[in-house]
Order: C-alpha cells, then structure tokens, then sequence
C-alpha cells in the first residue's frame, strides 16, 4: 500500500489533550498515513499544541464549529483514494488500514467499511460488532463481510470518490446517529457499505454522562425519516417524538430543535429505492425481535 493510498481524518474542538495522545498512536502506526486534523473552532490551544508536538500532522482550522461537517471539509482537503475516520479518542489497530485498503481495491463498488470496534483499556468489543454481524441484510458474493446500514463514525474507512458523490454528512443534522442517513445514501447510489470485522479501530471515549447526546440522536432520527423514508414512517416517528415530548427532558429538547428543521427536511426528501426501503425494514424487525 502506497503512502498516498489511505489517510485519516479526524475532527476535533476542544480535546487537545486526547487528541495528542491519540496522534501518538496514528503516527506510529507502519503505513504512515498522511493524517488531516479538521479543528472545529477549538479554543483551547489545540492548533499551538498540535503545531509544537506533531509539526508532520496537517491541520486544517474551521472558523466555527461545523460537527460531522467538518469531516466533509477534511475528506475535500485530503486527497488519498481512502479515507478512514478517527475522533480525537480513537486510533486504528496496526495493519488495519492497510488490510481497509487492500479490500476496497478487490471490491471496486465497495464505498464503507465499518470495522470491528474495541472499547477502553480493557479492549471490550463494542456490542454494535454484534448488531452489524447479524445483519439480516441479504449476502453478496464476494464482500468482505454482511452488508450493514450504519456504522460507527470513528471506525469506519471510506473510499473518497463515493463519500463525496453521496454528498458526505448530511448539513442538516450536525451531530448525532448522522452515519445512518450516509448510509442510506450511499447504498441508494448503488455502494457497498459492508462489516469488516478484519479491520480494527479502537475507542477510548471520555467517562461521565453526555446530556445533549439523548436529544441530539432523537431528533436526528425522525430527521432522518422526512428525508429518506415513506412519508407515513416520517408522520409516526414525528407522532411518537411529540407524544414523549411532555414527560421526556430529551423528547422535549429534540421536539424544539426539531421543528425550526422540518422546513429543510421536506424540501430536501428523496425517499430511498424500494429495495433500500426493504433493507431497512428488515432491520428495524430484526431490532424489534431482540
């Protein structure tokens, strides 16, 4: 594998000190990827530090926060026909990327990875491995693994070309279960989006409680719908937000944030193909059955 091949990105705003750590790791790995830090309007002192520890590591300085975004930003800023994910608390295992690339090559159609991810000092497999594993998605012959829409956003490799004609992360949703509605998209223009248990990343996210994240998926979820599903499917997850709404702190919060966003969400629908519909079908009844 060429050193142009695959590169990583990371976007980060404010976690300078994990994000150094986490560099010690990317930059000792044996493929040397290039490596793109996207700086989301930090004002900690990320870019000084950066610039004094890792002078080899690029960084490109957003001149606000622009969430998943600014991954956006990073794939157009890096030119390696691969591209694999980090944030600023996860890392890929040696020879990973060079096995993400190996497979995307004999896979021309291939457009996502989603790697098997390990959690804390512990290494504990992240129970969405098993989830992706057991996808009841139909099998294709000669995949690395079961087709899958979704994926963790901090292990996942992409080939740039199909990230960038699926229009990458969505604007609308900035943070927050925003690797389904990629997904969607880029298997409804006809990429694979796949498990790959062979490749490893590993997570080490911050302990304590995250507030907003409850909020921030549920309303990204029903957004999702009004953009990509039946429109009966986008009334009734609607329905639902608005019926937790009065008992529910995160119902409440994604119900406000939700509606100044429907306008964008309608004039932005494009219902997935049937047989992406299906897909999905299938896989909200394979969680309902659990």
């Amino acid at each position: 594998m060429s050193a142009a091949t695959v590169g990583v990105v990371i976007a980060t705003r404010n976690r300078a000190t994990r994000l150094l750590a986490t560099l010690d790791r990317l930059t000792a790995l044996p493929e040397r990827p290039p490596i793109l830090v996207v700086d989301n309007a930090s004002d900690d002192g990320t870019r000084a530090r950066l610039a004094d520890r890792f002078p080899e590591v690029r960084v490109l300085g957003l001149p606000a926060n622009r969430g998943a975004l600014a991954r956006n930003d990073g794939v157009q800023a890096l030119s390696a026909r691969y591209i694999a994910f980090s944030d600023d608390d996860s890392w890929w295992a040696p020879g990973s990327l060079a096995a993400a690339a190996g497979l995307m090559e004999a896979h021309p159609r291939l457009g996502l990875l989603a790697a098997r991810t390990l959690v804390g000092e512990a290494r504990t497999p992240d129970p969405l491995n098993h989830v992706l594993a057991d996808s009841p998605a139909p099998a294709r012959d000669g995949l690395p693994g079961p087709p899958v829409l979704g994926f963790l956003g901090c292990a996942a490799v992409v080939r740039r070309s199909a990230f960038l004609s699926a229009g990458g992360y969505h604007p609308l949703l900035f943070f927050g279960a925003e690797e389904t509605l990629l997904a969607y998209d880029l298997t409804a223009a006809g990429w694979h989006v796949c498990y790959a248990p062979q490749i490893t990343a590993v997570h080490q996210p911050a302990t304590g409680p995250r507030p907003s994240r409850g909020t921030l998926v549920r309303r990204n979820e029903v957004l999702t719908a009004w953009l990509r599903r039946p429109l009966p499917v986008a009334l009734r997850q609607t329905w639902r937000l608005a019926r937790d709404a009065p008992r529910e702190g995160a119902a409440r919060h994604a119900f406000a944030q939700l509606l100044p966003r429907l306008p964008a969400a309608v004039r932005g629908r494009r219902p997935l193909p049937d047989d992406v519909e299906a897909h999905v079908r299938r896989l909200e009844l394979s969680h309902a059955a659990r």
